[in-house]
Order: structure tokens, then C-alpha cells, then sequence
């Protein structure tokens, strides 16, 4: 066992830990959804709330990374329409937060991961223009993503279903994703510090040790993203939604 930071952690939680890390940087810089492989793997390692909480500053270092290379490739008209209503999420999601305990949390993360796929699923393979650009779909989509982001960093799969449906480009794809997610995490950090007391000294410095491996995902992200074809990108992303989805069960 070694002690980290007043963490007792195996040798092999460690390297799921840093193996967490990787995936994090992996999807912000592109390789979106793989970061729900390190849900259920923090959340088996340190429960649902402070796994939640552990897992935010890596989020925000990775979208550090992720704004500095996409930066450019941001759609403000989508963003400007996501905000509001994801703040209101947030604020929801802190309250569910703590009015649920750890089971509720996983399996409301299993249920809001496959009912995104299954939307996913419908907008690729029926209709193209099915879901409209409409403002009220945005609110919507703002919302949830807020609620989502709070309750277990899983606002990935919802901004999938609203950017994939917005058929952008996979730069503008990455790049508008990458500042919301920015904003956002930086907008929930106090809410882990005051009120689920989930982020603390010890915890950030266990983060850090893990900026390496973060660094690491995220190069290798933009190495990967730049040879995907767009048409494969967005099944790239569907699949791995999929996959989470089944990991959150267990």
C-alpha cells in the first residue's frame, strides 16, 4: 500500500488512477466519452460524491489543454445559448447531489448515459433534421448538462447529443465542447469545496501528481482525432457512449 496525500492506495489503484488520468486528457482534446471509462473506475475506488469531487480539477486541467490547441474552433452562438441553463443544472445538481447516496448516484448515471445513447442512436440513424436548432432544445440540453456535469462529470454524453445534432465539423465539434466544459468546471468548483466538501488539499495534490498522464492523454488525443474521418468520429463517440453505459451498472 502507499499512502498519498492521507490516501491508502494499492499499487494497482495507482495505476487505474493515472490510467483515469490518461482517458480524461484523451477526451478533452478529442477522443470524447472515453473519460466514461474513469467514471465508474473512480467511483468503485472512492465512492460517488468524492470520486466526483477528485475527478474535477483533473477535468479542468485537461480543458486547459484542450482550449489552448482548439481554442479557434469554438461556435459562441452555441455556446452563449448553453450557459444560462447549465448554471441553473449545476445548482439542481448540487442538491440532488446531497439528497441521493452512493448507489442512487451510479445508477442515475447508468440511466442519463443509455438514454443519451438511445437519442444518439435515433438523430444518426433516423431523420437528420429531427432535432431543430431551436433555443428551447438548447435550454434543455444546458440543463441536463448541468445537472450532469454535477452529479458525476457525465455532461459528455448530453453535449454529444446536442452538438452531434448540431452536425457540426469534428474541430468546431471539439473546440465548442472544450469551452463549455472550461466554463463550467470552473463554475462548480465551489460547490464541491463549501458545500460537498469533495475537493480539499490533499485531494488536489493527488490530482497533480497526475498531470503527466493528463498531459500525455491529451497529446495523444489530438495525434488520434487528426487521422478519424468525421463520418467515424461521431460513431467513435456513440460507441463509447454506449460502452459506458454498461460499465455504470456494475
Amino acid at each position: 500500500m502507499l499512502e498519498l496525500f492521507g490516501y491508502s492506495l494499492s499499487y494497482f489503484s495507482v495505476a487505474l488512477l493515472f490510467l483515469v488520468a490518461f482517458f480524461i486528457g484523451m477526451a478533452k482534446t478529442g477522443v470524447h466519452n472515453i473519460s466514461m471509462f474513469a467514471v465508474p473506475l473512480l467511483a468503485i475506488m472512492f465512492g460517488g460524491k468524492s470520486s466526483s469531487g477528485l475527478m474535477l480539477p483533473m477535468l479542468i486541467m485537461a480543458d486547459l489543454f484542450a482550449v489552448k490547441y482548439y481554442h479557434r474552433d469554438a461556435n459562441w452562438g452555441y455556446l452563449l445559448k448553453l450557459f444560462p441553463s447549465a448554471a441553473v443544472g449545476v445548482l439542481v445538481g448540487t442538491w440532488l447531489g446531497n439528497a441521493v447516496d452512493d448507489q442512487v448516484f451510479r445508477s442515475a448515471m447508468s440511466v442519463i448515459i443509455f438514454a443519451s445513447l438511445v437519442i444518439m442512436l435515433w438523430i444518426e440513424k433516423g431523420d437528420k433534421a429531427a432535432i431543430p436548432d431551436y433555443i428551447w432544445f438548447a435550454l434543455l440540453m444546458g440543463l441536463l448538462g448541468g445537472i450532469t456535469t454535477m452529479i458525476g462529470n457525465l455532461a459528455g454524453s448530453v453535449m454529444a447529443v446536442y452538438l452531434l445534432s448540431m452536425r457540426l465539423p469534428k474541430n468546431e465539434y471539439i473546440g465548442t465542447a472544450a469551452w463549455f466544459f472550461l466554463a463550467i468546471n470552473l463554475f462548480k468548483v465551489p460547490f464541491h469545496v463549501f458545500s460537498w466538501q469533495s475537493i480539499d488539499v490533499n485531494s488536489f495534490l493527488l490530482n497533480l501528481i497526475c498531470l503527466p498522464f493528463i498531459a500525455l492523454g491529451a497529446w495523444c488525443g489530438i495525434w488520434l482525432v487528426k487521422r478519424i474521418r468525421e463520418k467515424h468520429y461521431r460513431w467513435m463517440v456513440i460507441g463509447m457512449t454506449g460502452v459506458a453505459s454498461i460499465l455504470m451498472l456494475f
